[in-house]
C-alpha cells in the first residue's frame, strides 16, 4: 500500500456466500504500526474489516456522504455483482461540485418549478386529470426530498395540501387510482 500510494485494498469474495472485506491505511496504522507488529508476519485477515460497507453505484453522492458520516467510514468499495471501484471522502470532496452547487437550492428551484407546472396543468386540463395528479405526485416527491436534505421538519401545510383544500375532488380521484381492481 505504501509503495503504490494506496489508501485501501478490497478483499474479494471467495464464493457467493462470502462478503467483501477492506484493509485501509488506518487499519495498518492502528493495528500494525501502533503496536510495533512486524508487517511481514501479519496476514490481511488479521487486520481487515469484513464484512465491509459496500456502495451501490446507483446511490446519489449525498447519500454516500451521509452514510460515511453516520458510520465513520471514509472509503468503501462500489459493488454491483462485481467490484466496480472505490469511493472515498476525498473523491466526494475533490471530484464533485457539491460545495459550489449544493443540492438543496437546486431542489428548491425544481420544487418551485414543479409547483408552478402542477398549478398550470390543473388550470388547463383540470384538477382531476391524470396529468395533474402526476404533476402533484412529483411535487410531493420533491417536497419530501427537499425536507429530508434540509433536515427540517415538514411544513404545517404543503402546497399540495393547500391545493387539495381548494380542489378536494383530487383526493377522491387519486384514491380511486390507487385502489387495486377487484377481479
Amino acid at each position: 500500500m505504501k509503495f503504490k500510494n494506496l489508501r485501501a485494498l478490497i478483499v474479494t469474495v471467495s464464493n457467493n456466500q462470502d462478503a467483501y472485506g477492506i484493509v485501509t491505511h488506518t487499519d495498518v496504522v492502528n493495528k500494525v504500526v501502533a503496536y510495533g507488529k512486524d508487517s511481514a508476519n501479519m496476514r490481511v485477515y488479521e487486520i481487515m474489516t469484513k464484512p465491509c460497507i459496500v456502495i451501490n453505484p446507483d446511490l446519489g453522492v449525498e447519500y454516500i456522504a451521509r452514510l460515511f458520516t453516520l458510520t465513520g467510514v471514509r472509503i468503501a468499495p462500489v459493488i454491483q455483482e462485481d467490484l466496480l471501484g472505490i469511493v472515498s471522502e476525498a473523491d466526494i470532496l475533490y471530484k464533485g461540485d457539491f460545495l459550489e452547487n449544493p443540492k438543496v437550492p437546486l431542489l428548491r428551484r425544481e420544487l418551485d418549478k414543479a409547483i408552478e407546472n402542477a398549478i398550470a396543468i390543473a388550470q388547463t386540463k383540470g384538477a382531476t386529470s391524470t396529468e395533474c395528479i402526476d404533476a402533484w405526485a412529483l411535487v410531493e416527491d420533491l417536497e419530501a426530498e427537499t425536507t429530508y436534505q434540509e433536515g427540517a421538519k415538514s411544513p404545517d401545510t404543503t402546497p399540495f395540501q393547500q391545493f387539495c383544500l381548494d380542489n378536494p375532488e383530487i383526493l377522491q380521484v387519486r384514491h380511486n387510482q390507487a385502489e387495486p381492481a377487484i377481479v
